[in-house]
């Protein structure tokens, strides 16, 4: 058979490109025509080199876990038109990242990154960070205090995962506003409401000035932070980054940034849409909140059920290092592979009634924060913190609705709810906080 016979239709082809079809719920009709006709098939919209899109569930894991066969190679990581490749690569001097960071470098050098703050991220040391994280949830919690409704996404979602991340990090409390605007920025570019004011992302010139200003305002800040944590070293990972050595050098200005920004930016914002999807879902289904309301043992499940519901990074791309056959499928050393992990998520074949949001689904077994080596650093820190904050968000709680239709980012890499207005009743006297 030739690659002809695996051709996606242009019509699913262009919604797996479409920022708008990730906002509509269009991409996951074509997830689901996909799975069922074409689950290895290879997709050509104008503008993007070919790529091949896996969509079942058995194959993005096979693929995810053979860092060997399948690295992130040469190719960009993320799914990217040839236009804003090359307007990247200018940018960086030819790379095809802003920084080398943890989710495009492979073995060894991927784990000797890993390695420089995995102790940070692990539950042994999280558990130290737990009365920090508590005391940031009581905080959020109390947002909600002397009102009735709010848009849950502006108002709680998008900070409290970030003042966790930052407080981790060492980034002061006051720059917040300025890294919320950064990850915006980076990871919804095509987003309007993401644009700096006066940004039209459909110009190339325009678009390549505010990505630069963008990249521009990252190197600068972190530097600043490098050489504060250099000379003042503290108890953070700013502290352990900036002064960390591999193989008895110094972190390159592209792996410092690279660090940097994987942290400061992917560490809140997917955990920020997982949060939002759970709450979307309490709101839709008044059972599922009053169920967790009486039995607070279910909120895990409520946390893991968000986040595959959510699955905050559609894709990531892989390129096969040597000619592979994978099923009936050839693939060719450096041919570009999606692997959609949204779609793996809400594959028939692993998960029952899978589009629909059941916190009694056996977990773990989601594909959301990858698998094998790349799998997700921070993935312990985003369900404690979830976790803690549904604690105490559930009992102060006596009822929630939404409150008018919600609306999602425009992206095909980082996606999910952008306002959540939703309506509530608080409890007068709410169950204490967990000890």
């Amino acid at each position: 058979m030739s690659k002809a016979d695996f051709a996606i239709p242009a019509e699913h082809a262009a919604n797996l490109v479409d920022p708008g079809a990730y906002a509509d719920g269009r991409i996951f009709q074509t997830y689901a025509w996909l799975r069922a006709n074409q689950p290895l098939g290879l997709a050509s919209p104008p503008g993007f080199d070919p790529f091949w899109v896996a969509t079942r569930y058995d194959d993005v894991r096979a693929i995810s876990r053979d860092n060997k066969l399948f690295p992130y190679g040469t190719r960009k990581s993320t799914l990217t038109d040839r236009a804003s490749d090359d307007m990247m690569r200018a940018l960086t001097g030819g790379s095809p990242e802003i920084g080398r960071s943890l989710v495009s470098v492979d073995p060894p050098e991927h784990m000797k990154l890993r390695l420089l703050t995995q102790s940070w991220f692990m539950p042994k040391n999280l558990k130290s960070l737990d009365e920090q994280i508590g005391l940031l949830a009581d905080k959020t919690v109390a947002k909600l205090r002397n009102r009735n409704r709010c848009d849950f996404v502006d108002d709680i979602a998008l900070y409290y995962p970030l003042e966790v991340v930052m407080a981790i990090l060492g980034v002061p409390e006051e720059d917040l506003p300025f890294m919320l605007r950064l990850t915006q920025e980076i990871f919804a570019p095509l987003d309007p409401d993401s644009m700096p004011e006066g940004v039209d992302a459909s110009d190339p010139a325009a678009f390549g000035l505010a990505m630069k200003s963008t990249i521009e305002a990252l190197q600068g800040y972190f530097q600043k932070i490098t050489e504060d944590r250099r000379a003042n070293p503290r108890n953070d990972i700013a502290s352990v980054i900036a002064n960390a050595t591999i193989d008895g050098k110094p972190l390159s200005p592209s792996d410092t940034l690279g660090y940097y920004g994987i942290v400061a930016t992917a560490g809140h914002d997917t955990t920020s849409t997982s949060t939002s999807a759970a709450m979307y879902a309490l709101a839709l289904q008044p059972e599922t909140f009053a169920r967790v309301k009486a039995d607070p043992t279910l909120i895990p499940k409520l946390v893991e059920e968000a986040i595959r519901w959510a699955t905050p990074v559609k894709t990531f791309m892989r390129s096969p290092v040597e000619r592979v056959t994978l099923g009936d499928r050839v693939f060719e050393a450096n041919d570009w592979i999606a692997l959609c992990y949204a779609s793996a998520n809400r594959d028939e074949s692993r998960f029952d009634h899978a589009e629909e949001f059941d916190i009694d689904r056996p977990l773990p077994e989601h594909l959301a924060f990858g698998f094998g080596p790349h799998v997700c650093l921070g993935q312990h820190l985003a369900r404690r913190e979830m976790i803690a904050l549904f604690e105490r968000l559930i009992p102060a709680l006596k009822s929630v609705e939404l409150d008018g239709e919600i609306e999602m980012t425009k992206s095909f890499f980082v996606n999910g709810l952008k306002h959540l207005p939703i309506r509530y009743e608080l409890e007068e006297t709410p169950a204490p906080a967990p000890a």
